[in-house]
């Protein structure tokens, strides 16, 4: 997650890409997304840790175009081969 948090900060998307499930994820969006927010802060709340699935609840402090947009977000993370990928959130 942390990684993950780093590369939207730096506006590098091909991490983000690689870190994901989702072999096509929307990725103008991703680069506006990170292009035009500032991402000031990582908290992780919670970490439950599995064989092939893991959870990450975090809070994200971003501001975008001036405006505080940071939330809560619980991710899901599952495990191929020996990588992690980003599956899918609920937002909190």
């Amino acid at each position: 997650m942390k990684s993950r948090f780093s590369a939207f900060a730096v506006g590098d998307i091909k991490y983000i890409i690689k870190t994901s499930l989702d072999e096509n994820p929307d990725k103008l969006g991703l680069r506006d997304f990170s292009q035009n927010c500032e991402f000031r802060k990582l908290d992780i709340l919670e970490f439950i840790d599995g064989e092939v699935e893991a959870f990450v609840t975090f809070r994200a402090t971003i501001f975008c175009l001036g405006s505080d947009n940071s939330f809560t977000e619980k991710s899901k993370f599952v495990k191929k081969g020996n990588r992690w990928f980003y599956d899918s959130c609920e937002f909190q």
